[in-house]
């Protein structure tokens, strides 16, 4: 099964090519077939040089230019419409996403033939480094409200780091959200429409270099209208968005 990871990429020039070098080598370490997928997401520095560079080195890499709109959202649904592979990863530029998780998630899939495969950074098992202490408070609190309001024992669905099926990409489209409340929009979608998933742990970096995109001030009411969004399709949609023929959904640690 080909492995495609998205992977959005605006201002980057600094730590796009530590990601991506040891990305690429963790999936050749174990023989992963892949592609890996970056949109420039129209970038004032110098990442569309550093990424013509890397294309000499990384026979995977293949990168678009996102003329715009631009936003964290239209970059990775960007890249959601492009890949080639048989699943698909969203992955962080940063150096904050573990490809050695990636790896476990791919397999988790193989193994139990998943939907999809999302990480938890808060069970046993996760870790996270550096985490800035107001941000971690914000994301406990959002998790437990989107816990909540869908009725989900799962709680890290606002980290973007998750793995996908093509055919659950396609089932969870169209997708609404521009910004960086993408990341509930697809784990949240297909809980709703059925698709199955397992949980795995896995750990997050503070980044190193540059500066966070995400702007919580701006972010909190774009997340409550995704929220909504999927909690009146659970429960007003009739079904009519529902993966056909579909298993009961499934929750597995591990």
């Amino acid at each position: 099964m080909k492995l495609s990871i998205v992977i959005p990429a605006y201002n980057e020039e600094e730590s796009i090519s530590d990601t991506l070098r040891s990305l690429y080598g963790t999936l050749i370490k174990y023989n992963v077939p892949h592609e890996i997928c970056v949109t420039n997401d129209n970038s004032k520095d110098g990442t569309a040089r550093v990424l013509d560079q890397l294309k000499l080195e990384i026979p995977t890499l293949v990168y678009f230019t996102n003329p715009g709109p631009n936003g964290f959202g239209y970059a990775v649904r960007y890249g959601l419409e492009r890949f080639t592979g048989d699943c698909v990863a969203v992955f962080m530029a940063d150096m904050s996403d573990d490809p050695e998780d990636l790896v476990k998630y791919y397999n988790k899939m193989l193994e139990g033939d998943y939907d999809c495969v999302f990480g938890s950074r808060w069970e046993k098992g996760g870790k996270v480094v550096d985490y800035p202490a107001l941000k971690k408070v914000i994301n406990r609190v959002a998790n437990f409200i989107v816990k909540m309001v869908m009725g989900i024992k799962y709680n890290d669905t606002t980290n973007a780091f998750k793995l996908y099926k093509r055919e659950t990409i396609e089932g969870i489209k169209p997708f609404l959200a521009p910004h960086f409340n993408l990341t509930i929009e697809l784990p949240l979608k297909a809980m709703v429409r059925g698709y199955n998933y397992a949980v795995v742990p896995n750990s997050w970096t503070n980044r190193k270099y540059g500066e966070s995109k995400l702007k919580i001030k701006e972010m909190g009411s774009r997340y409550f209208f995704i929220l909504m969004y999927c909690l009146i399709e659970k429960y007003f949609s009739q079904g009519d968005f529902m993966k056909k023929s579909s298993e009961p959904k499934k929750e597995v640690s591990r």
